[in-house]
This record gives structure tokens, sequence and C-alpha cells, in this order.
């Protein structure tokens, strides 16, 4: 083919992209928009087309120039928009730098117009687009960071590598939605500060996200004023029972509200210090001997052993045969023994059946120790005496002093006195 019959080929494929392009029939001139082998000036005479289909069209093409793209800004149909800022959007961080400046910033110039367009959609586009980006200017970040919608503002919220530590505490006052500040919480390593500012806002959402987030940098004094608000708020228990590194006064704490279930959980947990672990462990046990307590007095039939004859005759066979010792009485007070263990006592001190009953029902922790002494049962079994059959909660029940005995032995005599058991 000669030069000049190439030079007439493209001429005719030239015209006849133009009468294509005013073909009265919108579907032909929305394909023709279509196609990236196009001259500009078709593309842009495409852009003032009438019917919004084939503009949405020379919107998405990678061929139309910066100069109809800057037509498409101000469209009047949100959808032409919309696609025009997912292109923008997408072509903006693979420009190649410093060889096309001046086209980076007609393109972040537009990307600026669109992030404050009225349509959301328009908006969250480029937010969705440009989230994980680094590429791109930071003040664009930081405008569609400052959205009043969520669905705009959370992407980047979340995501983006282009907010500071100081932008994201000063974000956190700006936003009153959840959705908004739930997205800063989710981030990944969030900073102290950044948590501590999440934390005073007293969003709920918000709060169980960051504990949520065990990348989240969370101190200590900002651990406990989690803590003090929690019991009030059940999303955050499993995220709490969760956290890694959890200090041994805030599992120690939540362990006296949290349901059984997360208990549970929080006692398997083998990544606890000892201190902590022993402070579950603790609340374990306590929550334990009170349900316990709370169910025989619901219902003291429900204890075995109910027979105080039968429970009589079985603890003096049991002392006839050297067997009645206190793994005997410690197994029988954790299954909720009541009869046995009265009568084991009665046996072991030789103080009346009736004068046990007598210091057990006063509900005194120390009438209770006192009798536990006495039988020369550890100040261990006393403690469970108190909790399962000395009517004595938990939080009231007295502990040992220093590993051993509270009350020195002249004032357990005298308690036992007082009930008339010397």
């Amino acid at each position: 083919m000669t030069a000049q019959a190439a030079v007439m080929t493209v001429d005719a494929a030239y015209e006849e992209a133009k009468r294509l392009a005013r073909d009265p029939n919108a579907e032909v001139r929305a394909r023709v928009a279509m196609r990236d082998d196009l001259r500009p000036e078709i593309l842009y005479y495409l852009a003032e087309d009438s019917v919004a289909a084939v503009r949405r069209n020379v919107a998405t093409n990678a061929a139309t120039p910066v100069q109809a793209d800057l037509l498409l800004v101000r469209d009047p149909d949100a959808d032409v928009r919309a696609d025009l800022a997912g292109k923008l959007a997408m072509v903006l961080p693979n420009l190649p730098e410093g060889r096309r400046d001046a086209l980076r910033g007609q393109i972040e110039g537009m990307l600026d117009t669109l992030a404050r367009d009225e349509a959301v959609h328009v908006r969250s586009i480029i937010a969705e687009t440009l989230k994980d980006v680094a590429a791109v200017s930071p003040a664009l970040i930081k405008l569609l960071a400052h959205d009043i919608e969520s669905v705009v503002a959370s992407p980047v919220l979340r995501f983006s590598p282009l907010l500071t530590e100081t932008d994201l505490i000063e974000l956190v006052a700006h936003h009153r939605d959840t959705g908004a500040l739930a997205a800063i919480a989710e981030r990944d390593g969030v900073a102290e500060g950044v948590a501590d500012a999440i934390v005073a806002t007293g969003r709920a959402p918000a709060v169980a996200a960051l504990l949520a987030n065990k990348s989240a940098q969370i101190r200590e004094e900002t651990l406990d004023l989690i803590v003090d608000q929690a019991p009030a708020q059940p999303t955050w228990h499993g995220p709490l029972v969760a956290r890694p590194t959890l200090p041994a006064r805030a599992a120690r704490r939540i362990s006296a509200f949290i349901a059984d279930s997360l208990l549970k959980i929080l006692e398997r947990r083998t990544d606890l210090d000892p201190a902590a672990r022993a402070a579950v462990a603790g609340a374990v046990r306590e929550r334990a001997e009170a349900a316990a307590t709370a169910e025989r007095d619901k219902d003291p039939s429900k204890a075995r052993g109910t027979d105080p004859n039968v429970a009589m005759e079985e603890v003096r066979r049991l002392a006839r045969e050297g067997k009645l010792d206190e793994d005997e009485v410690q197994e029988r007070l954790l299954g909720g023994d009541r009869a046995f263990v009265r009568a084991a006592l009665s046996e072991i001190t030789k103080i009346p059946v009736e004068i046990i009953d007598k210091i057990l029902g006063a509900r005194s922790a120390k009438g209770v120790i006192a009798l536990a002494w006495r039988a020369k049962l550890s100040m261990r079994t006393a403690v469970q005496m108190q909790t399962r059959i000395g009517g004595i909660g938990p939080k009231q029940a007295i502990q040992p002093r220093n590993g051993t005995w509270p009350m020195a032995p002249e004032e357990m005599t005298w308690h036992l006195e007082f009930f008339g058991a010397a």
C-alpha cells in the first residue's frame, strides 16, 4: 500500500468515526464512545452528547483527552461523574513520577472537585479506590477522611497509609459517626494516643472495635478505664477476654462480671502471666462456690446426703476405718454434701451437731474458721466451708493471712465458746 493510499484509508476511518459519532441512534454513538482508537476531538465531541449513556462511555474510556474529562467533571448526570471518578482514581497512582506533572496536577484537581461532589456514591468511589494508595496527594486523602458520610470516610480512615497519628487523633475529635470511629479503631497498629482518643469518645461500638483489634496499642491505664465501664457494655466482654497480653489486674476485674462461657475461655488461655492465671482461677472458684451456695439455699433437698442419720452412720464408719480425713471432707464439700460435712465436723471435734448447725446457721465467717481450726482442717478448707456451707459470699469470706490462719488461737477459742462449743 502506498503512503497516499494509507493516508486515504486513515482519512476514511476518521470520516466514518465522525459519521458514527453523529448517528441519530444513541446506541451507535454509545458504541463509538467506547473505542480506544478515536481521535481526541471525536471523544471531546461525544462528551457533550445529549444522552447520558454515551457520556458515561466517554468517561470510562482511557483514550479520552483530559479536556473532555474536564467537561465531564461538571456533568449533570451523577453516574457519569461517578464513572469518571473511578477512572481518574485508577489512573492517578500509575502516572510516571516527574514526567507528567502537568497531567498529574490536572487529574488531582478533577479528583479534588469530585471528592466534594454532592452525590455520595461519586465520593465513595474515589475513597474506595484510593483507600490504601500512597502515591496520591495527602490533601485529597484528608478531604475524604473528613467526609461526613461514613461510606466515604471509612475506607481511608481504615486503610490509608498517609494519615499520621496526629491526623487520626484530630479525625477522632471531628467524627461523630460510629462507623467512622470504628474504622479508625480497626487500623493496623493503632497507636496509644489514638486509642486514648477513641476511648474518650465513649462510643461503645468504636471501643469494641478497638478491643477486638489485636494490633492496637492500649495503655494499661486506658484499659482500666474501659474495664470500669465494661459491666454495662456486653459487646466489650468478648474482645476483652481475647485481648493479648491481658494484665493480671484487668483479668481479675473482668472475671467478676463476664458470662460463664467467657470466663471458661479466659481460664483456658495459656498466654496469661502467672498472676493473671491465678486471678482467673480464683474467680472461677468463687463463682462455682457462690453458685453452689445459692443452689443449696434455694433448695436444700438437692444436696447429697440430706438424711442426717445416714450421714452420721457413714461418718462413724469412716472414722472407725481411719478414712475420715481432710481429703474426704473436702470432696464432700465440693459435692455439696452438707449433711455429711456437718456430721464429720461433729465427729472430729466432738461438738454436738446442734452446735455445729448453730455456727453454720449464724453465717459467721470467724465462727466457721474457728470450727475448721478445731477440726484440725486447713485454712484452704476453712475458706471453702465459709462459702459452701456457711452461707457466706465469696467477697465476704475471710482469706488466709500470710498463708495461714487470720486469727490467733485465743480468738478462735473465744468464738467457739460464744456458740457454746467450748
